[in-house]
C-alpha cells in the first residue's frame, strides 16, 4: 500500500493542471441511450489523438450530475489522453425520473445490474477505469467486486463502505438546508424536475432507521483490481476509518490520497493534487495500455 499525504507537499508539476484553454480542445458529445430500462443522459469526451487505452468512466455522487463535475473529468481525459464518458444514474439531471423511493440496495443494484448495461450500450467492451464519487465511488468498487474482468482499475473518491454517524448527521444537515430552500435551488440547475424526488431519493433511504447497519465490507475482499482511494481529511460525511477499511479489504494493490484541510469534494477542492495523482496512478497501473499511437 502506497500512502500520500498532502501534509508532505505532493509535488505535482504546473503542467497537470490542464487550463480551460486545452481542454478546450477535447470533442465533446451529449448523448441520449438505454440501460436497465430507463432512458439515460451521457457525455462522451474524446481528447486529439487519443491514446489507445482504457475509458475513464466517471460516476457522480448522490446528489451529482454531469454539470456538477465541472471541467474535472475532462482536465483528467486531456492529462492522460484517455477517452471518458459521464453519465447520469435514473433519476439525475437529464436523465429518466425517478418516481418513487429508491430500493435500498440500490448501490448494489447500480454496480450488478445497470452499470453494464451502460458500458454496453455506451459500446465500452475494454474494461474501464471507474472514478467515483462518493455513491458513485461505492458503486465503483461494487463494481469491481460484482465484476473483477471488467474493471482495468478504480478511482476511489470518499466512498462509503459502512455507515458512520458523520454521515448520517452530514445528511441530515443536508436535508435541513434543502428543506430551507439553498441547497434545492442550487440542485434544480442541475436536475429541473428530478430535483425533490432526486433529493429524497438519495436522503430517505441513507436516513431510515435501519441503514445504520448498512456496510459493503464483505464484497471488498473480491477487488483485485489497483485502487486509488482518495478521501479529505474534513470530509463532512465520513472518517479516515472509510479510507483505511477500503485498503486493507480490497485485494489488490492500494494508493491512498489524504488531504488535509479538504471536505467531502477533493476534484473540486484540491484539484491540482488529484489531477496529479490520479494522473499518474492511471499512467502507471496502466502502462501497458496507455500508448498513444504513431
Amino acid at each position: 500500500m502506497r500512502s500520500v499525504d498532502q501534509r508532505s507537499k505532493v509535488k505535482v508539476s504546473r503542467s497537470t493542471v490542464i487550463d480551460l484553454a486545452m481542454t478546450a480542445h477535447i470533442q465533446r458529445h451529449h448523448f441520449y441511450f438505454r440501460a436497465a430500462g430507463r432512458r439515460l443522459h451521457a457525455e462522451r469526451l474524446t481528447p486529439p489523438q487519443a491514446a489507445v487505452g482504457p475509458t475513464l468512466v466517471f460516476l457522480h455522487e448522490g446528489l451529482g450530475s454531469i454539470g456538477q463535475w465541472g471541467s474535472f473529468p475532462a482536465q483528467l481525459c486531456a492529462l492522460t489522453g484517455l477517452p471518458g464518458l459521464v453519465y447520469e444514474r435514473w433519476g439525475y439531471g437529464r436523465s429518466e425520473s425517478l418516481t418513487g423511493p429508491r430500493p435500498d440496495d440500490y448501490l448494489q443494484q447500480e454496480a450488478q445490474n445497470s452499470l453494464p448495461e451502460v458500458l454496453a450500450a455506451c459500446g465500452i467492451v475494454d474494461p474501464p477505469i471507474l472514478f467515483g464519487h462518493s455513491d458513485g465511488a461505492s458503486i465503483a468498487l461494487l463494481f469491481a467486486a460484482f465484476h473483477p474482468d471488467q474493471t482495468q482499475a478504480v478511482i476511489s473518491e470518499a466512498a462509503h463502505v459502512f455507515v458512520e454517524e458523520v454521515c448520517l448527521a452530514g445528511i441530515r444537515m443536508a436535508r435541513t438546508t434543502y428543506e430551507q430552500g439553498d441547497l434545492q435551488t442550487g440542485l434544480r440547475r442541475h436536475h429541473g424536475d428530478n430535483t425533490e424526488w432526486m433529493f429524497r431519493g438519495w436522503s430517505e433511504v441513507w436516513l431510515q432507521p435501519g441503514r445504520r447497519d448498512w456496510n459493503m465490507m464483505a464484497e471488498l475482499s473480491a477487488i483485485a483490481c489497483p485502487t486509488l482511494i482518495i478521501q479529505g481529511q474534513d470530509d463532512e460525511y465520513g472518517t479516515r476509518a472509510q479510507v483505511d477499511a477500503i485498503a486493507n479489504g480490497v485485494a489488490g494493490p492500494t494508493e491512498i490520497l489524504w488531504l488535509p484541510g479538504c471536505g467531502h469534494s477533493p476534484h473540486h477542492q484540491a484539484r491540482e493534487a488529484v489531477l496529479g495523482v490520479a494522473g499518474r496512478f492511471i499512467n502507471g497501473s496502466c502502462a501497458k495500455l496507455c500508448v498513444t499511437p504513431p
